[in-house]
């Protein structure tokens, strides 16, 4: 993208007017999109997003700037801009770049790939669909790949290229009665090419869609009331995601925004919980060999045996709380700077047995498949629905429900984990903050909380 005698005069000038450290995050992303409904064409795009994006540092103060395109004096302005507004005393810096290249080559790349195949694919998926059920009335899905390559370059001496390439598709499945409507939904993602679909089959997830649909379609409402709660694995771990690992980011705990402030060395969660931020998975949706400011991404252990082992931070996060870097600086494009974000973040495998969990719960509410929420990361508190689930009573499954929610504060929700199962799966999401919006595996194996409130409409069962 550029040369490094033309990174260490951007650099220069970044920091002609003090500061230090200078960063350079040049990007050429490639994207591609398809949707249908119903087996017929709805959208269709294809994007190329070029830019450049400046920042510089002293000590936890930054300024950042940023310009369309790689054109070498539009950089040039923006490292000005930059300098200007830092105002502070010049700093000469002389740097030795060490050159680092990572990413691989997709087996089946987005460019090989044409509309036709993606149009099978779609179709398919829809078909199978609607072919479920004649209450399935609508099918919608979408098919979608990224290929980013970026350039991190900084006065700490980085000169790093890496690729991401991802490939995700997403089926929603309307079932309806006449009076009532209710969604299934799949969304499979990795960090691949088109590779995805030797193991991912478009017509068994339209299938699975439409399925979940029809079930909550005729499932009564969900009681409500405090009770155990079994969450399987996969988009199970949306709980932790949202509901804790926001709070064990330098975004909030560096500004002391987090539940989870100065509590390292302490015991925040049950014995059997150990969770888990790994950017280094092969293949995985979440992952990347180097965040956004050029760090290896690396596997960190934020909670070990219950007890709160590490934050999760960037560069400013790590300087103003006083952590070591760990790889998850993360930004949506060249048009944000990076805070400290998730890559892949899950609760680690257990050994206890799911039929066990349930057998042993009483009363209570098994959640097949979460859905969205809110948390408040200051406080943990949250509020997450439920897209699938099933009433347990006397520890057998009694009926599907529809309408629950879970209703609770992290920090008590990973005191009342009590039982952790074997079966950890990830599930593919896009999480947003104040960087953007970037690709993050969620995931768990089954867990069970002793005690949660559940929210809904129903009557007792």
């Amino acid at each position: 993208m550029i040369s490094q005698s033309f990174a260490q005069k951007a650099l220069d000038t970044a920091l002609s007017q003090g500061g230090d450290y200078a960063e350079l995050f040049l990007e050429d992303t490639n994207s591609n999109s398809l949707s249908m409904q119903n087996g017929e064409c709805d959208g269709a795009s294809s994007s190329r997003r070029c830019g450049c994006g400046v920042r510089v540092l002293d000590g936890t103060r930054f300024i950042y700037t940023y310009t369309a395109g790689l054109n070498e004096s539009d950089i040039l302005a923006a490292a000005q801009a930059a300098a200007d507004a830092m105002a502070q005393t010049a700093q000469t810096q002389s740097v030795r770049f060490e050159v680092r290249s990572f990413g691989a080559y997709p087996l089946k790349a987005a460019e090989d790939i044409d509309n036709a195949y993606r149009a099978k694919l779609l179709i398919d998926a829809c078909r199978a669909g609607k072919g479920v059920s004649g209450s399935i009335s609508q099918v919608k899905a979408s098919v979608a790949d990224v290929d980013q390559r970026v350039l991190i370059c900084s006065s700490e001496g980085l000169f790093t290229r890496d690729r991401r390439v991802r490939t995700r598709i997403r089926v929603q499945a309307v079932a309806s009665n006449g009076t009532d409507m209710q969604i299934g939904f799949a969304a499979p993602g990795a960090g691949c090419g088109y590779e995805l679909f030797d193991r991912i089959d478009p017509a068994e997830l339209g299938k699975t869609a439409a399925d979940k649909a029809l079930l909550m379609l005729s499932a009564p409402e969900c009681p409500a009331g405090v009770f155990p709660v079994v969450i399987e694995n996969g988009f199970g771990g949306v709980i932790f995601h949202e509901a804790c690992g926001h709070s064990l980011e330098t975004t909030s705990v560096a500004y002391g925004n987090s539940e989870f402030c100065g509590k390292l060395g302490q015991q925040i969660a049950s014995p059997c919980v150990t969770a888990v931020d790994d950017g280094t998975l092969p293949g995985e949706w979440g992952s990347c060999c180097v965040d956004d400011e050029g760090t290896e991404t690396q596997k960190n252990v934020l909670i070990e045996n219950g007890v709160l082992k590490s934050y999760m931070s960037d560069i400013i996060g790590a300087r103003k709380a006083g952590v070591p870097r760990t790889g998850n600086g993360r930004r949506q494009d060249y048009t944000f700077a990076p805070t400290s974000r998730m890559t892949n973040t899950y609760i680690a495998p257990g050994t206890d047995s799911r039929d066990e969990m349930i057998a042993t719960m009483g009363d209570g509410l098994y959640a097949l498949t979460m859905g969205g929420g809110s948390v408040n990361p200051l406080t943990g508190e949250f509020n997450f629905a439920v897209n699938e689930a099933y009433w347990v009573k006397n520890g057998k499954l009694h009926t599907p429900v529809r309408g629950a929610s879970l209703i609770g504060k992290g920090g008590r929700v990973l005191m009342d984990i009590d039982r952790v199962s074997d079966n950890l799966a990830l599930a593919a999401g896009v999480c947003g903050s104040s960087s953007g919006s970037v690709p993050t595996n969620v995931g768990q194996p089954c867990i069970r909380i002793k005690s949660i409130v559940i929210g809904g409409k129903g009557e007792k069962l």
